[in-house]
């Protein structure tokens, strides 16, 4: 068996290499007619049943309105329901022809249960689950006080979106649906103070990329890494300590408008603002690079400066 490895170290680098050089021009030429045919024709979104998780605020709130402008039924799931029922009546001003709202906790499996047989009950049917509901723990690993704070962030970032696909999944199927996930460039670029925020949208990356294997061409499943984005999570204390409020943030409409986009075009990945793709080929390529810019920049600097305020 060492010496099948041994091998393979040698052959199977210069073996891919080849094969890049042959399949990834091919790979960009027939994206790019998918990209101008989905241009032409883009997918059309009238009556297509869309459940959205985390739906009260940010992303979720503008992604129903956006998917209502065109034509879309909505099913809405948060945990607050009046802030719900406000996006529910602005989404069916603007265009949804039928809106149902679910308080649910998606962390909780009985009522991921609940909004898939609801969603059932009323439509009779699922075309798009959107896995959008996410929370938020900021602060260095090593200051955490009690560590059982932060697993609410992975049940409800992680376990609430695999809840959800689990029931909604057998749906999907047999309406050849679509799932998006949306997770975070955070997931595969450490941001520090967010550890465990985004080893949730990590785990979320790797769940659904595996899920997109299992299921084939039954289901369409697009992975969504939004940058800094204004929403309730982008809280400003933390970004202060962290020295990160010179970072170029976008507005939750902008972002739900190119998500509704990407949907409509058919893109396994989106990437949102698009010059975050940027950051991932300096992580794939000179990681230690980029180990030590992030180091100086949200924890040695901000050490400084602190220093510098109280002297």
């Amino acid at each position: 068996m060492d010496v099948i490895h041994e091998i393979l170290n040698v052959v199977f680098p210069v073996f891919s290499i080849i094969l890049f050089v042959f399949l990834v021009p091919t790979r960009w030429f027939f994206n790019l007619i998918r990209l101008c045919f989905k241009f032409v024709y883009p997918e059309e979104l009238a009556r297509k049943v869309i459940i959205i998780t985390g739906a009260s605020t940010g992303i979720g709130e503008h992604l129903a309105i956006e998917y209502a402008k065109e034509g879309a039924c909505l099913i809405l799931v948060a945990r607050r329901e009046k802030q719900l029922r406000m996006v529910a009546k602005n989404a069916k001003a603007v265009g949804s022809p039928d809106v149902i709202v679910i308080p649910a906790d998606v962390s909780k499996l009985e009522d991921c249960n609940k909004i898939v047989d609801e969603t059932i009950k009323h439509f009779g049917k699922i075309d798009y689950l959107i896995n959008n509901a996410a929370i938020g723990k900021f602060g260095l690993f090593e200051d955490l006080k009690c560590l059982t704070d932060h697993t609410s962030v992975m049940d409800v970032n992680f376990w609430g979106s695999v809840y959800t696909t689990h029931f909604a999944l057998p749906h999907l199927r047999k309406n050849k649906g679509k799932i998006i996930a949306i997770c975070s460039c955070g997931g595969w670029f450490a941001t520090p103070r967010v550890g465990v925020y985004n080893a949730s949208k990590a785990a979320l990356l790797s769940f659904f990329e595996t899920l997109r294997i299992e299921v084939g061409s039954d289901v369409d499943i697009s992975v969504v890494t939004p940058g800094m984005v204004e929403t309730n999570l982008t809280d400003k204390d933390w970004l202060e300590e962290g020295n990160a409020l010179w970072i170029p943030k976008i507005s939750a409409q902008r972002c739900a408008k190119a998500i509704v986009n990407s949907t409509k075009r058919g893109d396994k990945y989106f990437t949102e603002p698009s010059w975050m793709k940027m950051v991932l080929l300096w992580k794939t390529f000179c990681p230690e690079i980029l180990d030590s810019i992030m180091n100086f920049v949200f924890i040695i600097w901000p050490k400084i400066s602190h220093k510098e305020k109280k002297n």
